[in-house]
């Protein structure tokens, strides 16, 4: 067996010992009397095993190669042997947001914000995942504790943008997104969740040239390209949006991305209804 397998069949097997039975669920059973003497027996006693061990940094690191199930199981482990542990409370929530499982992230989230109020994370981490099930309004306030945490990282304002996109606040919503593009202007993920505000507000054609700026800076994701192949689709023009999307999916991803976008050009669907084909990053 490979390490990172026997990793996370070690995780998951500590996880699963973590949970006892209810007291009811055993038989009564009638305790020795304390230091009875039996024949042909030592009295000795026996030393106590010695307390669960958390996971090395190597352990950690290895962690983050796991797919988001070997990951939930692997923090969730970490979590319940330190529960003060807040970079194991943060990256349970991550993994449990990746399984879509957003509750689960919230409360994992939120379990770190009463040992530690102003984890910056941990507030990103509630607002992506409430973003994440649409339900934006409630992650306008841990965006905005994100903000305040941390004035010129980019990533809480834009959250903020997309969380108020969802609660129909349009103007604040551009306003938020704005801010995160001035504060990293070459960060491809911030204009990317610009670009796709405005796509979605009736402006595909300055959404175009934003998401085609995003994807020829370093480090733009498939996301980004993907967003592009999005909007090139609900413009009628499907040979680009295809060639873009078969550089990153399976054809037959593909194939049903294209014959969504086909139908939602060809009834005229407004732009906010392929929202839910995007994500914010």
């Amino acid at each position: 067996m490979c390490r990172m397998s026997a990793l996370a069949a070690t995780a998951l097997a500590a996880s699963m010992l973590s949970y006892a039975a209810p007291a009811a669920a055993w038989p009564r059973l009638k305790a020795p009397a304390a230091n009875a003497a039996r024949p042909g027996l030592s009295t000795t006693a026996q030393p106590p095993a010695p307390p669960p061990r958390g996971a090395t940094p190597e352990e950690r690191q290895m962690a983050a190669r796991l797919d988001p199930l070997g990951r939930a199981t692997f923090w969730a482990r970490e979590a319940n042997l330190d529960p003060r542990d807040a970079q194991a409370g943060v990256n349970l929530a991550q993994a449990l947001r990746a399984l879509g499982n957003y509750p689960e992230a919230v409360a994992a989230a939120e379990r770190v914000l009463t040992i530690a109020p102003d984890n910056l994370d941990a507030n990103l981490e509630i607002a992506r995942s409430h973003i994440a099930q649409g339900r934006g309004f409630y992650a306008i306030e841990p965006a905005r504790r994100a903000q305040a945490l941390a004035p010129r990282d980019w990533r809480a304002p834009s959250l903020l943008g997309v969380a108020l996109d969802q609660s129909a606040r349009d103007e604040e919503a551009l306003a938020a997104h704005r801010q995160a593009v001035a504060l990293a202007p070459d960060n491809p993920a911030a204009v990317s969740n610009l670009a796709m505000f405005l796509a979605g507000h009736g402006d595909p054609t300055q959404a175009e040239s934003l998401l085609r700026a995003a994807c020829a800076k370093p480090g733009a994701t498939m996301q980004v390209r993907q967003n592009l192949a999005l909007v090139l689709g609900l413009q009628g023009r499907f040979d680009e949006a295809e060639k873009l999307a078969r550089q990153d999916l399976p054809p037959e991803l593909v194939a049903n991305n294209m014959a969504y976008l086909r139908a939602a050009a060809q009834a005229g669907a407004p732009a906010r209804s392929w929202d839910s084909m995007r994500q914010p990053q």
